[in-house]
């Protein structure tokens, strides 16, 4: 695999692995991932035909620092709260859960991404003799093409209620490739599934991604995003037989010991299917 084969969403993942092993630094860290530093550092090898990183690409890469942390603990907790042993990872990154969580026996855990990032994932987890704590599936899909059809021939039972979390996605997307993505969740989710992505209220406004889209170092994610569905998630997913609740950054900031000073723009949704 080439220096420049990873998609350029793909790349985006090498910056997150980035901060996660930043946290892993703490002692008082919010989540145990050992493998983000060799996913980063392997990524960022992978990346550096975009150049070396800049003091104005780290300082826009700290922007997410404090989101990428709250969104990950956020997330490990919703799953292995789902109460599902039937787990789908909609754009699954660089993120190594199938390795570091306390998996209960029994869970098959499903990552959907591009082949280039599943293969360049496995191949650093081989390098690490990583063992997942789970059954673990890679599904080489587009999420934007007929990845449903991948899965179902991956194994996934559509009659079994499944957890399925799209992390750090929809941004990614349009309005519409949003709403075809999560139509085909929602036939695909049994009574009792459960989902969870962001949830940008108010996702043009003064908050993150405002401060992000006005870096000047930041444009080659910036010009990655699209929208997804801005703050309608919740009544999209209502309309459509999910019950949501939304979490609110901040507040969960401070239930984790770790308060913030400044207001994101961004929370999180779970919606379980009835």
């Amino acid at each position: 695999m080439t220096e420049t084969s990873l998609p350029p969403v793909g790349r985006t993942a090498v910056g997150v692995a980035g901060l996660r092993a930043q946290e892993q630094l703490r002692q008082d860290k919010l989540f145990d991932d050992p493998y983000s530093a060799a996913l980063f550092e392997a990524g960022r090898a992978r990346v550096a035909a975009a150049g070396p990183p800049t003091a104005q690409r780290q300082a826009f890469g700290q922007l997410f620092a404090t989101q990428v942390v709250i969104r990950t603990r956020f997330y490990d907790d919703y799953l292995l709260g789902s109460g599902c042993t039937q787990v789908v990872l909609l754009a699954a990154g660089l993120d190594a859960r199938a390795f570091r969580l306390a998996w209960p026996d029994g869970t098959r855990l499903f990552e959907v991404d591009f082949p280039e990032v599943l293969g360049f994932k496995g191949s650093v987890l081989t390098e690490q003799r990583a063992e997942p704590r789970c059954e673990r599936v890679e599904v080489p899909a587009d999420l934007r093409e007929d990845w449903a059809s991948a899965l179902g021939d991956a194994g996934f039972d559509p009659a079994a209620p499944t957890a399925w979390l799209a992390e750090g996605l929809l941004i990614y997307l349009t309005r519409d490739e949003a709403a075809a993505l999560l139509t085909t969740v929602t036939g695909l989710s049994a009574p009792g599934s459960r989902i969870s992505f962001e949830h940008r209220p108010d996702p043009d406004g003064t908050g993150l991604a405002a401060l992000a889209r006005a870096h000047h170092a930041g444009k080659h994610v910036t010009g990655l995003w699209k929208g997804g569905f801005g703050g309608d998630g919740p009544e999209w997913l209502s309309a459509r037989g999910w019950a949501v609740t939304v979490h609110d950054r901040e507040e969960l900031a401070d239930a984790y010991g770790r308060p913030v000073d400044e207001a994101s723009g961004v929370g999180f949704l779970t919606a379980t299917r009835s």
